[in-house]
């Protein structure tokens, strides 16, 4: 059984954070779980007079309306649960994974929060940062706005985005135990590149493609031991995924995180841009 027995909501009182609190009553009620109501303040400065420089507002009056504002949230939605309500003052993404790491967090689960005109194009500054540097695995919605699909709420349908490396092995078992445990089907999708140039040369070679694909990852459904429908999709990584989870209604998307050997990079080369155009929410481990 897939043990998830603390979850943490970071809660900025948005009308996305808002929406996905269906969405983590649900998971916490499936799996008996403790749920974290985290909320962070940030230091903030204004110019004073004259020669007085940057002053800081009173911190403490800060965290007071905070704590009294996070005291009062979600009492009705999550009154059957066993809640704790956290109040820090730093900057959100490492309050989040801080707390994540010291206190036993299973699962993290917010929506993401890009604003401005390019927000499709857009992960937050906070979801971005957890996504990087949390070790649980994180649950993201970028569709959240406003009241969910209930569809989506408790998953009937998951869909496994994977790889050829040897760690998709792992994330297959993982996908294979949420969708055992919730009572949902499971599917599998992998992407190859498609090839442009000339036609009949560019299908063989992609048929060529997708065939080695598919015995490397039947093979490694043998070895994790995993049953379930794999598609072997032609074309950019992100919009594949996003396609067979319209075309299969999916409610949940599960990916893999992974070590990039580059300063910037723990996420899987593909991962932001799934996240960004998934038509459910997507749950990376």
């Amino acid at each position: 059984m897939l043990a998830i027995k603390h979850i943490l909501f970071p809660l900025d009182f948005s009308d996305r954070c808002c929406g996905a609190v269906p969405f983590v009553e649900a998971m916490a009620s499936r799996f008996g779980a403790k749920v974290t109501l985290i909320s962070a303040a940030q230091p903030f400065w204004y110019g004073g007079m004259g020669d007085a420089g940057p002053i800081m507002v009173d911190t403490d009056e800060i965290m007071d309306e905070l704590k009294a504002k996070l005291g009062s949230a979600l009492v009705k939605e999550f009154g059957h649960l066993p809640v704790e309500r956290v109040a820090e003052f730093g900057d959100p993404g490492q309050v989040i994974t801080d707390f994540a790491h010291n206190n036993g967090v299973d699962l993290i689960m917010m929506p993401t929060h890009g604003y401005g005109p390019f927000r499709s194009l857009l992960l937050g500054s906070v979801t971005a940062k957890v996504l990087h540097d949390a070790k649980c695995p994180v649950w993201t919605a970028a569709h959240v706005e406003g009241s969910p699909s209930p569809d989506h709420v408790k998953p009937r349908d998951i869909l496994c985005a994977v790889d050829t490396t040897p760690k998709s092995i792992a994330l297959m078992q993982r996908a294979a135990e949420l969708a055992k445990s919730i009572g949902a089907a499971l599917r599998l999708v992998h992407a190859v590149p498609g090839i442009e140039g000339w036609p009949a040369i560019d299908r063989r070679f992609e048929e060529e493609m997708r065939q080695e694909a598919r015995r490397q990852l039947t093979e490694m459904q043998a070895l994790a031991v995993v049953q379930a429908p794999l598609c072997i999709a032609v074309g950019g990584v992100a919009d594949a995924v996003r396609e067979e989870a319209r075309r299969h209604r999916s409610d949940l998307l599960v990916i893999g995180r992974g070590i990039l050997h580059e300063p910037l990079g723990r996420l899987r080369t593909h991962a932001y841009a799934i996240i960004r155009h998934a038509p459910c929410p997507v749950l990376s481990v």
